[in-house]
């Protein structure tokens, strides 16, 4: 488990960044207490701007400033970073080419006792129909601090989605992160495993349990969900011939549909996909949400046996 909640990462992170780097800005919609970003404001009183709850507003305050050579992160939750500003993301940060850096967080299931309102199952698909944008998923602390490093330098939009809370930790300090490129963390023979988010720790616990089945499988960890590394996918399905997505938000759209677009195009496998299964969800602990909506290490473990007996 993390040290502490990926939320004072962001915040910590964040300072350093503004420190370096004159031309980045925070612009916020009412919850930088929730999202741990209230000690930015104590350190760059000039540079953090917040729009109140107006999120479509904030986003077009941030394209703004992207226009006039800023660099702008947007902090919100995931719901209201991604399916209250669809069009605002649409046409003034992608369409007009603005390098705005959109983060949400409680992505998923984490957010848990917020319900339905906060819940948002279906922002990757959102996000992945608007040309241009890049979606990462954010696993833990050392990928955070990686991936709002590369936002900066990355002269595009993007989408980071994380937890705002603790998590269980993949990589550690030796970790190199590459925005374009997913991790393979283990390589096997028999089935690949491709897990993004807080599902990247519970797919490495199954796999590490199919091992003692007899079961070899590969394990690769896909932050960057657009675009996807289409390079990686394929040169692991070639060896395995099926696959198991595993992700924290609808399958209808996300993860599992950008790897089975990719495989039906180049090179058709069995596949099977973990994530919430196009659902609304209810309100509960991350535990038990995950049990809902079979996404447990035990239901990886299943897919996994089942897409193999289908090769």
């Amino acid at each position: 488990m993390s040290k502490r909640p990926l939320k004072e990462v962001l915040c910590e992170k964040m300072i350093e960044l503004m420190a370096k780097d004159e031309r980045v800005v925070m612009v916020e919609s009412d919850l930088s207490r929730s999202n741990g970003t209230l000690e930015v404001r104590s350190h760059f009183p000039d540079r953090v701007f917040d729009c109140g709850i107006a999120e479509a507003n904030m986003v077009s305050v941030a394209a703004g400033l992207a226009s006039q050579g800023f660099i702008p992160f947007t902090t919100t939750f995931t719901a209201f970073s991604t399916r209250r500003v669809c069009d605002q993301i649409t046409l003034s940060v992608s369409y007009a080419k603005n390098p705005v850096k959109l983060i949400g967080t409680d992505a998923g299931l984490t957010g848990e006792l917020n319900g339905g309102t906060h819940i948002s199952v279906e922002d990757i698909a959102v996000i992945r129909g608007i040309p241009g944008m890049v979606i990462v998923d954010v696993v833990d602390e050392a990928q955070l601090k990686q991936v709002l490093e590369d936002a900066v330098l990355y002269d595009g939009p993007m989408y980071i989605r994380m937890s705002r809370k603790m998590v269980e930790d993949v990589y550690d300090d030796s970790y190199e992160f590459d925005l374009f490129t997913a991790d393979l963390l283990k390589e096997g023979k028999d089935v690949t495993v491709l897990a993004s988010g807080i599902e990247l720790p519970i797919a490495k616990c199954a796999v590490e349990e199919l091992a003692e089945e007899g079961i070899d499988a590969e394990l690769i960890g896909v932050h960057t969900i657009k675009p996807l590394d289409a390079e990686t996918v394929l040169a692991s399905v070639a060896k395995t011939r099926c696959a198991v997505t595993c992700e924290n938000a609808n399958v209808v759209g996300g993860l599992g549909s950008a790897v089975a677009e990719t495989l039906v195009r180049h090179d058709p496998v069995p596949v099977e996909m973990i994530g919430i299964p196009d659902r609304f969800c209810e309100v509960g602990l991350l535990p038990w949400l995950l049990e809902q909506n079979h996404m447990t290490k035990d239901d990886i473990k299943e897919a996994v046996r089942k897409v193999i007996a289908r090769k």
